[in-house]
């Protein structure tokens, strides 16, 4: 599909070099002087500009949607993880609870410790998924579903139309005006060549208005794809940081509690010794 875009661009521009060829041809004649040419020229730019557009904004769209899928696979993974992390926490406060050993309770109160510690990370990755859903993914499907984008490709590929049809004309008065130069002083040539060169104005002028606004409304969706992904991917990296330090607190503390179990127990363990 892109390969087709990409030649039926390439045919396009063609035959719009062809055109402003065929207007110079003729131009010393009075019909399709040099504004004609430089329209011709201005609306070619304009016709590239938004081919690049519309592709950079395709592409932006499936970047965002990459994200979204990433990150919903992310939170399915976790949201698991979640899962799994909470019945050891149940299973550790258990045994904790429980007290069963009849040789001390360092392991019993090593178990509560590791619980609430686990039960703390399985609250921060939950708080993280639920950034990543929020903040994240919901965004971006927004933009990816939403109104501005199509809106805007609607009015490229109206533009893009009327574009063809004004290039069909462009052509069309430019075999008339041979026609009138074969054939001076007849009325109704005259008269027909007036006709298509009106209508080519009138092409002209409402291709120019369209082909701005498609090219502002464009400009716009790409410039907020830009801005919004950015803000997003930063949004995933802050989230993600912050949870990060957050553990590695957890684990810190819980990781001091432990040896503090060790010790308390290996001293226990030397007084029942002597």
């Amino acid at each position: 599909m892109e390969t087709i875009r990409k030649q039926a661009s390439k045919l396009r521009e063609q035959v719009a070099r062809q055109q402003q060829a065929v207007l110079r041809q003729f131009g010393g004649g009075g019909y399709g002087g040099s504004d004609t040419v430089i329209t011709d020229e201005e609306e070619l730019h304009r016709h590239q500009k938004l081919d690049k557009l519309y592709i950079s904004t395709r592409s932006a769209k499936r970047f965002q949607r990459d994200i979204v899928r990433g990150v919903e696979g992310y939170i399915i993974t976790g949201s698991k993880q979640v899962e799994i992390g909470t019945k050891l926490c149940e299973d550790s406060r258990k045994y904790g609870s429980e007290n069963t050993c009849t040789n001390g309770n360092t392991l019993t109160r090593a178990s509560l410790s590791f619980a609430n510690a686990r039960a703390q990370m399985e609250k921060e990755r939950g708080n993280l998924l639920k950034t990543f859903g929020t903040q994240v993914a919901e965004p971006l499907r927004a933009m990816v579903m939403g109104a501005p984008l199509e809106d805007a490709r609607h009015l490229a590929q109206r533009y893009d139309r009327m574009r063809q049809e004004a290039e069909a004309q462009t052509i069309e008065v430019s075999r008339r005006q041979a026609k009138v130069r074969e054939n001076p002083g007849n009325p109704e040539l005259v008269m027909k060549l007036e006709s298509a060169e009106a209508k080519l104005q009138d092409l002209n002028s409402n291709m120019t208005i369209l082909g701005r606004e498609a090219a502002s409304a464009m400009a716009g969706v790409e410039d907020q794809q830009q801005t919004q992904t950015l803000q997003r991917l930063i949004t995933l990296v802050e989230a993600e940081r912050s949870y990060h330090q957050r553990i590695l607190e957890i684990i810190e503390r819980l990781e001091g509690e432990v040896y503090i179990y060790l010790r308390w127990s290996n001293l226990s363990t030397l007084l029942i010794s002597k």
